[in-house]
């Protein structure tokens, strides 16, 4: 998901360039939320083949954390990492930096993400209400209901908006790196709340989806709120760091009167007797 393709909101291309951003934002969001409830559905209905996935696993990765000490002082380190704290924290810094730019609408989306990401995690845990994987011997403890992973859907809110902000001003190489790293990280955390014994599959995978409900719901909600500002705050952050940017470059630069562009080489094409 991408904030750049929006125009000046008063021309007839960013008015069709609205319409036709607006439904695959909303498309996103329902789709997430639908996948979502269905498996809220299968959770609660306790459906055999998942019940089954969700046991097994949780007790490979427990059995293995629980005999591989250095293991599982490594899932803790990362999730720690990966919580929900930390997630926020990071998006909170951006919502900042982008308030002190004047980028206002830009910032307000990324702390709504924060904040609504907080808000359905809370509602959807109060809503299943389902209880955490049990052991006799746990390497790791967690309170609260199960279902979704908050790690989970933290980590993958917070991925979403930070490669979103990125994105305009990135070529493609940097982007399909900051995609993978984003879903790399967010596998990851994932990934440890299992390994761990705290979270059954389900409940990351649950996380997952309502991280993007919630990530195209917010979207979709401030488009409708402020049309075309988002981009035109793109725009704002692009016009006021692309100075501080290329004067870094310039520093780096050993010889800036060297600089490509900024001089013209002539060779010497005579002969040793001048001719």
């Amino acid at each position: 998901m991408h904030l750049t393709s929006g125009l000046d909101r008063r021309t007839p291309t960013s008015r069709r360039t609205l319409r036709a951003r607006l439904p695959r934002y909303a498309a996103i969001a329902m789709g997430a939320l639908a996948l979502f409830g269905v498996l809220l559905a299968l959770v609660e209905g306790g459906w055999g083949p998942l019940a089954r996935l969700d046991h097994g696993w949780a007790a490979a990765l427990h059995g293995y954390a629980r005999q591989h000490t250095a293991w599982t002082a490594s899932l803790e380190t990362t999730t720690t990492l990966g919580c929900p704290l930390v997630m926020r924290t990071l998006l909170g810094l951006a919502a900042a930096w982008l308030w002190a730019i004047g980028a206002r609408t830009l910032a307000g989306w990324t702390a709504a993400q924060a904040l609504v990401g907080w808000g359905a995690a809370w509602a959807a845990k109060s809503l299943a209400d389902r209880a955490r994987p049990s052991w006799p011997d746990p390497v790791a403890h967690a309170a609260g209901a199960a279902f979704p992973s908050g790690h989970a859907m933290a980590s993958a809110i917070t991925a979403a908006t930070l490669v979103a902000l990125i994105w305009p001003r990135a070529d493609r190489a940097v982007r399909i790196t900051c995609c993978a790293l984003g879903a790399l990280g967010t596998a990851v955390v994932g990934f440890t709340r299992v390994g761990l014994g705290v979270h059954w599959p389900s409940d990351v995978l649950g996380g997952w989806f309502l991280a993007g409900a919630v990530v195209g719901g917010t979207t979709v909600a401030v488009e409708l709120w402020r049309p075309g500002a988002l981009s035109r705050d793109v725009r704002r952050v692009d016009w006021r760091t692309r100075p501080r940017v290329q004067s870094v470059l310039a520093a780096a630069v050993p010889f800036p009167e060297l600089a490509p562009g900024t001089f013209e080489v002539e060779f010497d094409t005579r002969g040793p007797d001048g001719s």
